[in-house]
């Protein structure tokens, strides 16, 4: 992996283009989270329905409160737990567009624990999209061998960052006190929202 697989992936976003990148999960899936179109191609890349939201990658937290509204207590929360393998559901600006929430008023936030996503995105310079690099309903992508081959023509660069551990984030709205969806940390989340109820 060089500096120029980095330079040519994220120019890829700002021109609206999809990349495959790696995370401390599984493989995503990024493209510009700001800009409509560019999110539209990626429901269409990976065929999943437009009711089920996108969320939006950030190089850290002081950069996703640029797009997305927190009180104390999940301001609190993200700074926890990101970077890490945990999806955090909060409020969003107008800034991310209607298409990546599928029109609802939050938006999962990941920051990811693995530097090469997290450079990935600050060379973006924009919210990056975080979903899996999968077509809907199939198996998560550990490794670039995996993708399909319908996958790796639709997406403008592969950053191949080995093979992952293939674990899912956890996804939590803490605001509301809510894990939508188990995973990495689960049972560390669940006792701090207790804690902190």
């Amino acid at each position: 992996m060089s500096d120029d697989d980095l330079t040519e992936a994220a120019d890829a976003i700002r021109r609206g283009e999809a990349v495959v990148y790696p995370t401390e999960t599984v493989y995503g899936m990024g493209a510009d989270a700001t800009n409509s179109d560019a999110v539209e191609r990626v429901f269409d890349i990976k065929g999943r329905p437009r009711d089920n939201p996108l969320s939006a990658g950030f190089p850290d937290v002081d950069a996703a409160l640029e797009y997305v509204v927190a009180d104390e207590m999940e301001d609190a929360f993200m700074r926890r737990f990101l970077p890490g393998p945990v999806t955090v559901v909060v409020e969003r600006r107008e800034s991310l567009p209607d298409v990546l929430v599928a029109g609802r008023d939050r938006v999962g936030v990941r920051v990811p624990d693995h530097e090469l996503a997290r450079d990935l995105f600050r060379a973006a310079g924009t919210p990056v999209t975080a979903t899996s690099a999968n077509r809907s309903g199939t198996g998560s992508i550990t490794h670039p061998s995996q993708l399909s081959a319908e996958i790796r023509d639709a997406v403008a660069f592969v950053l191949d960052g080995g093979t992952l551990p293939g674990t899912e984030s956890t996804v939590v709205d803490p605001g509301r006190g809510i894990i939508h969806r188990r995973g990495a940390m689960a049972d560390e989340i669940e006792a701090w929202l207790e804690a902190n109820e």
